[in-house]
């Protein structure tokens, strides 16, 4: 059994894939913090693309990686919305990025997230591809 969380944590930079009308975007996301052992949070501005894209349909891919491609991990699944101020406050205190883009865990603007893992893929020279579940 992976430790998707570790993974996570150790690389938490990666590619989140949506649906874009007929086709696919794709841009780098930062990977926040693991709640019940499937739900990885995220966040993004509401007024930019992704989001609506996020919002029109909700099937989501985010795939990262060790620098040296070993591990490789991509979890797919759902995007939940979420208004939770306690877990945005968590966002804003552990990132401070994330502090300086927001402000506040009230802004408008600030759309919390998390993928909802239905498929784990990974890969690694020690044992190759591999699928499962969470």
């Amino acid at each position: 059994m992976i430790d998707l969380e570790k993974i996570l944590r150790e690389n938490p930079n990666g590619v989140l894939a949506t649906r874009n009308g007929d086709g696919v975007a794709t841009r780098i996301f930062q990977f926040l913090f693991m709640e019940d052992g499937n739900k990885v949070y995220f966040c993004t501005e509401g007024d930019k693309p992704v989001y609506r894209q996020l919002t029109a349909n909700p099937k989501v891919s985010f795939c990262t990686s060790a620098k040296d491609w070993n591990p490789v991990l991509s979890l797919d699944g759902r995007a939940v919305f979420i208004d939770d101020t306690a877990l945005k406050r968590r966002a804003l205190e552990e990132y401070p990025l994330i502090r300086d883009i927001f402000r506040t865990a009230d802004n408008p603007l600030f759309k919390l997230f998390y993928l909802e893992v239905q498929e784990i893929h990974t890969f690694s020279f020690a044992e190759g591809a591999k699928l499962s579940k969470p």
